[in-house]
């Protein structure tokens, strides 16, 4: 089964779940993409800072599907913060990636620091108006930022990407981005390393419908429509992770799984790190 998808403000449709990236190499990520396509992914999310565009690339064009039927995610790192330097960061991912349109093109932190990333999204606004991407969105962004864009930009943009896990449940920004039309997706989906699948509530609810704890906390991402994109290269862990369609959480057990929150904190502060 294909995975569903979600329909972003600006017209794409999103598969609900993707695969990560980071940290493979280009070789790596080429198999990963080919292997991906045969499990039934169709998302593929990179970016600049994870060195492997052009192994994603290659990836999509060896699968043997048609480029439409593929969504690719890249992000632009802070470097080309700004109107113009938007743009020619597009024309690198492009070329990395060998593709004529970015599916969807993040800014991959904000660095308020610096200032410059409204006059990024004003590039990537651009971008869209040309046609180069079909969606855009943001990365790490706070509500605050998000506010800021929308208010100076008068664009919204259509997905926030944000570390999101039972762990750091984000009820904030969810709320946030569900009030404005913004897909909220998860990145770190299934934590840090294993712990958070060593976790008592996590098995017992993994035990009782006989599934994988993996498969256990992805579903409890989707079934609260958040897009995810787990990172794997391994094939036996790519059919477990999509494995998730045939069946349902209660609300008790998202409840449960829900109570494993640490708070706001646990997540990493977007005001003081980025690239």
């Amino acid at each position: 089964m294909l995975t569903p998808t979600v329909a972003l403000a600006h017209g794409a449709a999103m598969p609900q779940l993707g695969l990560g990236t980071w940290p493979m190499s280009s070789a790596e990520a080429e198999a990963a993409v080919v292997a991906a396509v045969e499990a039934g992914y169709r998302l593929f999310d990179t970016a600049y800072a994870y060195g492997n565009e052009d192994g994603v690339g290659r990836g999509m064009r060896a699968c043997g599907l048609p480029r439409e039927e593929l969504f690719v995610t890249t992000k632009l790192n802070g470097q080309w913060h700004g109107y113009l330097e938007a743009q020619q960061a597009w024309e690198q991912s492009a070329g990395r990636l060998g593709v004529e349109y970015i599916d969807l093109f993040l800014i991959h932190w904000p660095l308020p620091s610096q200032d410059r990333y409204v006059d990024a999204f004003r590039g990537l606004a651009r971008l869209l108006e040309d046609g180069k991407v079909r969606a855009i969105g943001a990365s790490n962004f706070k509500s605050a930022h998000l506010q800021r864009v929308i208010e100076e930009t008068g664009v919204v943009p259509d997905v926030n990407q944000i570390e999101l896990n039972p762990y750091t449940t984000r009820p904030g920004p969810r709320s946030y981005h569900a009030e404005h039309g913004i897909v909220t997706q998860s990145w770190a989906p299934i934590g840090h390393g294993r712990e958070l699948l060593r976790e008592p509530a996590v098995l017992e609810v993994a035990r009782a419908h006989e599934r994988t704890p993996a498969q256990v906390v992805l579903r409890w991402h989707v079934q609260q429509n958040l897009t995810v994109v787990p990172k794997t290269s391994s094939p036996e862990r790519m059919a477990e992770n999509i494995a998730i369609w045939d069946f349902a959480l209660s609300d008790g057990e998202i409840a449960a799984i829900s109570a494993l929150d640490q708070g706001e904190e646990y997540a990493d502060d977007s005001d003081v790190i980025g690239h």
